[in-house]
């Protein structure tokens, strides 16, 4: 990240900034990474953030080229969900009463947007967006005193991940599938996919209206509806993938919907995708959870519930970004100190990843050494 700072000074703090996220104070403030770095105060790293001038998306696009360089593979699943950040007061950038699943209720609080990148060699956040409620993108003087770029305009959470998908593709992240939970299960993300030959197990509510056409079984009502009614047989136990307590099992139901074309969304593509139903159901209570999905044909329903088993990544990275590296113990408040804040943890983090990477690569077997025979 040398390139992002026109002075020596400011990069050495930049440095220090780094050394302290990944330090083993408990709290990342600006008063313990100082301490940790040396300094007398917090004034030097706080500057980082403020008013220091660098580029915040330019570390970004570092983070997720690195992240690629490390962790790339063709068949990687782009996980895009959200987190809250607490807060005290009105000044945040971004901050209002509004729900976050960090705290399980409404509450006073910043909403950032993020895109993991999960693959088989490990996970790591690549992309990063700070939610702005209407309640400040209707106010002018409000974000101009929290430094927000001119032109910014009210964009919603799925708007945000739309985004985030285009610069993944034009940056030519290797991915195949994209998973979301249900704030993401919407038109915009299924068609910017379906446009880009990706597939997807995105989230849905129980009433979302499902039918099937072309050819397929009958099937038709809300996604509830439809699990109910489902046979006996169709159901199966299967993974979504390893946890920390073994394979993660789900009793799952498919329902094909439709083959199509996928020269219908982009006319340089070719070959038949199917759109379907995935459901969920817990083994213990029942529960039940529902995804559309957008695969190529023949795309098993063992592949989908892995597929969908790749979200646990990015609450596993939340977890420790919070826990570990000071994720949201950022104590400023403008636009650019969020989005600096975030995307130095984000480097943090993927520093991490890589090393658990090479850490857990098989090491070479050693090969016995045989004595030349003496004549």
């Amino acid at each position: 990240m040398r390139g992002l700072f026109t002075q020596e000074r400011v990069a050495a703090s930049a440095g220090a900034f780094l050394d302290g996220l990944l330090g083993d104070e408990r709290r990342k403030t600006g008063w313990m990474r100082a301490e940790a770095a040396g300094d007398p105060g917090p004034w030097r790293q706080q500057a980082i953030l403020g008013r220091g001038r660098w580029d915040a998306d330019a570390l970004r696009d570092i983070v997720r080229d690195y992240v690629v360089e490390t962790l790339a593979a063709d068949d990687a699943v782009l996980v895009i969900d959200e987190t809250g950040f607490l807060k005290q007061g009105k000044a945040s950038c971004g901050v209002g009463r509004q729900y976050t699943g960090s705290a399980g209720k409404i509450t006073n609080c910043q909403i950032g947007v993020f895109a993991a990148y999960v693959s088989r060699h490990g996970h790591a956040f690549i992309d990063r967006a700070l939610y702005l409620p209407k309640a400040w993108t209707s106010d002018p003087a409000r974000m101009a005193r929290s430094h927000v770029p001119a032109g910014t305009a009210f964009a919603t959470k799925p708007a945000l991940a739309v985004q985030m998908i285009e610069r993944a593709i034009m940056a030519d992240v290797p991915f195949s599938w994209v998973a979301a939970d249900s704030v993401y299960g919407v038109g915009d993300i299924e068609q910017a996919l379906r446009r880009a030959g990706k597939g997807y197990v995105l989230g849905v509510a129980a009433n979302h209206h499902f039918g099937s056409w072309a050819g397929k079984p009958a099937v038709a009502g809300t996604a509830d509806e439809i699990a109910r009614g489902l046979d006996p047989s169709v159901w199966r136990r299967l993974s979504a993938g390893e946890g920390t307590k073994g394979a993660r099992l789900h009793d799952w139901g498919y329902c094909e919907l439709a083959d199509l074309d996928a020269a219908e969304y982009d006319e340089d593509r070719s070959g038949l995708w199917t759109r379907g139903l995935l459901i969920r159901r817990n083994i213990a209570d029942g529960d039940l959870a529902f995804f559309t999905t957008w695969c190529p044909a023949g795309t098993g329903i063992e592949a989908l519930a892995l597929v969908e088993g790749h979200r646990w990544a990015i609450e596993d990275s939340f977890e420790t970004t919070k826990n570990e590296l000071g994720l949201d113990h950022n104590e400023t408040r403008s636009w650019h100190s969020w989005h600096r804040h975030v995307s130095l943890v984000m480097l943090a983090f993927a520093m991490m990843a890589a090393i658990r990477h090479q850490a857990n690569q098989a090491t070479p077997p050693k090969r016995m050494r045989t004595k030349p025979r003496r004549s």
